[in-house]
């Protein structure tokens, strides 16, 4: 199957090449957009990422030319718009699971930086300065850690906070049995927000979780809370935990996602000037960290991502149907 590769980056062709067995695979640097989805004519199948846009008017532009199948290369497909996908008969394929384990230890690196601001007293040793003033952390062990989805990647995130010593709750109203016996007191959100010294977002983008931090959400924590998202940036109405940040209810805030982030992750803007002032707010607060979307980015997860998008692939080239297909509720 010829397949046109968009928001395509060096870094993840070795893998895909080393993965590949039958396919021609065409590698565009730009992302999917209205604007380039015209790039895509004559390909059968286009693949694609979290920050690609796969709207009705883009999966109309592929339909007209001749894309069948749209291969997702990450597990969340919010950006994809499913009843159109259907209507124009464009199949969906995802890779529901990578390396869970690289987004949960990611977050833990966030903790553990914020904490203990290892990447503060990086610079200040190469610059000769080994004072501790500023630098004062906390132990994990003995803490209340909140997390807040229960699927693979919650679950190891779990089982890393009580490798700390935490006490871990959880909240997901469709927690399944493994995440059930992990010895985690299950939760209402409400509780989890009020009883937790930090708190890390591990569920899935949608209408029900879009803004699930907010104003309210916020105001609910305990005073000098945590809050780490390595999931999807929509989770986090920014402006509130801005406001948050301004009263010291949120004492540090860890981000490897940003609900504008389609026009700044995974490119270079070191020589410009950033016009979204909310996220240059964002940098200003020294209880800070952000990230790039790199939570994922593992030799072991990159070629998984690999291997499970080109076998989405060639199952539904062979069979016309796909296990990891996703459709419109």
């Amino acid at each position: 199957m010829r397949i046109a590769i968009f928001s395509s980056r060096r870094y993840e062709r070795s893998f895909f090449e080393k993965a590949n067995a039958r396919h021609d695979l065409v590698w565009l640097e730009p992302r999917l957009s209205p604007e380039t989805a015209s790039l895509a004519a004559g390909f059968d199948c286009v693949c694609c990422f979290v920050n690609d846009e796969a709207s009705a008017g883009v999966l109309e532009t592929l339909a007209a030319g001749g894309t069948k199948l749209l291969a997702l290369r990450s597990a969340g497909y919010n950006n994809v718009d499913l009843a159109a996908a259907a209507r124009l008969g464009i199949h969906v394929v995802r890779v529901p699971a990578y390396s869970p384990h690289a987004v949960a230890e990611h977050a833990m690196a966030l903790i553990l930086t914020l904490n203990r601001k290892t990447h503060k007293a990086y610079n200040r040793v190469r610059e000769g300065n080994f004072s501790l003033d500023g630098l004062l952390g906390f132990d994990l062990h003995g803490r209340t850690a909140g997390v807040i989805g229960m699927g693979r990647i919650g679950q190891i995130a779990a089982r890393l906070l009580l490798g700390f010593g935490c006490r871990v709750l959880a909240y997901d109203p469709k927690a399944g049995p493994d995440a059930q016996a992990l010895p985690v007191a299950f939760v209402e959100l409400n509780a989890l927000l009020a009883e937790s010294d930090l708190i890390s977002l591990h569920c899935p983008l949608m209408k029900a979780t879009h803004h699930l931090i907010n104003a309210a959400s916020v105001a609910r924590m305990k005073h000098g809370v945590m809050l780490i998202n390595t999931s999807r940036g929509g989770l986090i109405d920014t402006p509130a935990v801005i406001a948050g940040l301004k009263t010291g209810q949120i004492g540090a805030l860890g981000l490897d996602v940003y609900e504008e982030e389609e026009d700044l992750f995974f490119e270079d803007l070191s020589g410009t000037v950033i016009q979204d002032d909310v996220f240059m707010r964002l940098l200003s607060f020294p209880n800070v960290l952000v990230t790039g979307h790199q939570g994922f980015f593992t030799e072991q997860a990159l070629f998984a991502i690999a291997q499970t998008t080109l076998g989405n692939i060639s199952e539904f080239e062979a069979t016309g149907r796909c296990t990891n297909e996703v459709r419109a509720a």
